[in-house]
């Protein structure tokens, strides 16, 4: 119960840096946090925990509670991409360590073969793609930014709708099995949250019950419910808010801020108090820092 006490609110657990594939850097992530009332906040950066020193200090600076997270791009047993929220993990966890750095080295020559694709159509180099990069977690939205610096496209959204997988320009994102990474995590002493689960489903797709059971059995904790991109299949997010219920599983909520290549604004959507203590009651591979 200590946790529930000392754990301020507003609650946001989902922000990225500029160490993935955020504008800001991990202190000027907790100030826009700050300034927007959030109170305690994860920095949840794809497959690295590199920020979480230089975000912790400025929590601490500022009186707020940070909890250390990070997002896994995994993939299912059917091909279709999900992203998974590793919370308060070991960051020094060596099979953890050398998976996630096994995706980003096939992360690379995926987007070197985008840009190749890209650039027979408009002007664009990988040198334009690294100097939007300054973190070690390189993908998709920094050849977005390069475009739009480019003037190719008004805004990073404006590429998603250009490189669709039916496009030339499409290549699949290099990933680990969902059910792999949920082992993960929880053999690093994280907790794993499906983020956004409906926001990346057709209209209407509902998920198996049988789905469900089987990903519950190896671990899997929650769902971020409070999302923007739930939005885009509220059927299939009212299926899974049953099975929350049903179940008893964590649900959070949260703004997976990206600075200025998003338009998610901290603390849009909030997790409570009872859900976070929930999770730091599961984990065993970090403590969060309390103000």
């Amino acid at each position: 119960m200590e946790a529930f006490f000392r754990a301020q609110q507003p609650i946001d657990l989902h922000l990225h840096s500029n160490v993935s594939d955020g504008s800001d850097s991990p202190a000027e992530v907790v100030r826009a946090a700050h300034a927007a009332g959030v109170r305690t906040m994860a920095l949840t950066d794809h497959d690295s925990t590199n920020g979480w020193d230089e975000a912790r200090a400025e929590c601490e600076r500022l009186g707020m509670t940070f909890i250390g997270g990070m997002e896994m791009s995994t993939v299912s047993d059917t091909g279709g991409g999900i992203h998974l929220l590793a919370y308060l993990i070991d960051p020094d966890d060596a099979e953890l360590i050398a998976a996630r750095e096994a995706v980003i080295a096939r992360r690379v020559p995926r987007l070197q073969e985008m840009t190749l694709r890209l650039s027979e159509d408009y002007e664009i180099s990988w040198d334009d793609v690294l100097e939007q990069s300054s973190g070690t977690s390189i993908g998709r939205p920094h050849l977005a930014s390069a475009m739009v610096k480019r003037g190719h496209i008004e805004t990073v959204s404006d590429f998603f709708t250009l490189v669709t997988r039916d496009t030339k320009y499409y290549i699949p994102t290099p990933a680990i099995s969902f059910r792999e990474a949920i082992g993960l995590i929880r053999g690093a002493g994280g907790v794993p949250i499906t983020a956004h689960p409906t926001g990346r489903t057709k209209p209407g797709h509902m998920m198996p019950r049988e789905a469900l059971l089987d990903v519950l059995n190896l671990g899997l904790a929650g769902f971020e419910l409070g999302h923007r991109e739930n939005a885009k299949n509220p059927e299939g997010l009212e299926r899974i808010r049953e099975y929350c219920e049903e179940f008893d599983l964590i649900v959070t909520g949260s703004s997976d801020y990206h600075g200025s290549r998003k338009e998610n604004r901290p603390g849009e959507f909030t997790t409570t108090p009872e859900m976070l203590m929930r999770i730091i009651d599961e984990a065993t591979g970090a403590e969060p820092t309390y103000a």
